[in-house]
């Protein structure tokens, strides 16, 4: 079972193990879980704080799967609200299995942060990590989840930090993408008001009250039934053009 990281893995000695849906845990070999609804597991490990330790777990609510995923990291927590804002993104799971291998001396282990199901129906493995922080161990997991990945024809994507102004931005418009906040009357006035470019603030007092009207504006935005000027150029504000996205949505 002896395969040294860096070379191509052999498909016999990598496993996964992971909490089924009745809460059992297993361990399988890798072929065996292609199919397997990775998306809807339950993490792997328990997402906890204690005071003194330096990273900071919790979990979030998900507009995406309208359930909670967890994070063990404020960086995580970003990319996680990023990976909700994506409209490919159909299923999020995090700590969704331990990938086992064997490195040549001894069987090594590694749970990635995200298994993620795209609106295609693809999957991609997401670990998350700035890459400042990345120890030749953790380069060594990543490239053993990479080539476990290319196996069962999973894509894998190492993250670090996001743009800044971009996530500014989908953070604000996080705070309205429950769906609680889309009012029917409203959205049809904002339809008919961003239809052509206007400034957000002009369109939401065209609309009506701007206290009902922009968070009915901001939760459009969030689902991309509005889009505004590239969000990675500068923050959201009064002026930022905004318009309805051709066919009304996604």
């Amino acid at each position: 079972m002896a395969v040294p990281v860096g070379t191509e893995l052999a498909e016999s000695c990598v496993e996964l193990s992971y909490v089924d849906a009745v809460r059992e845990r297993r361990r399988r070999p890798l072929l065996d879980c292609v199919t397997a609804r990775f998306e809807d597991v339950a993490a792997v490990r328990p997402f906890r704080w204690t005071r003194g330790e330096r990273h900071f777990s919790g979990w979030y609510w998900a507009a995406t799967t309208g359930q909670h995923v967890g994070f063990e990291s404020w960086l995580e927590r970003d990319r996680l609200l990023l990976m909700d804002f994506d409209p490919e993104v159909v299923g999020i799971a995090s700590q969704p299995f331990w990938l086992h291998w064997h490195d040549g001396k001894r069987e090594r282990r590694h749970a990635p942060d995200y298994f993620v199901r795209r609106a295609d129906g693809s999957a991609v493995v997401v670990d998350v990590r700035a890459d400042e922080r990345i120890e030749p161990k953790d380069a060594e997991a990543f490239e053993a989840t990479r080539l476990a990945c290319g196996q069962v024809g999973w894509g894998f994507e190492r993250v670090g930090v996001p743009d800044a102004v971009l996530l500014a931005n989908v953070r604000w418009l996080s705070r309205y993408r429950h769906p609680r906040c889309r009012c029917g009357s409203v959205v049809d006035r904002l339809r008919e008001v961003f239809a052509a470019p206007v400034p957000l603030m002009s369109g939401a007092d065209a609309a009506g009250d701007r206290l009902a009207t922009l968070p009915v504006s901001f939760h459009l935005l969030w689902l991309k039934e509005l889009t505004a000027e590239d969000m990675t150029v500068e923050l959201l504000g009064p002026s930022t053009v905004v318009r309805l996205v051709d066919g009304g949505g996604w």
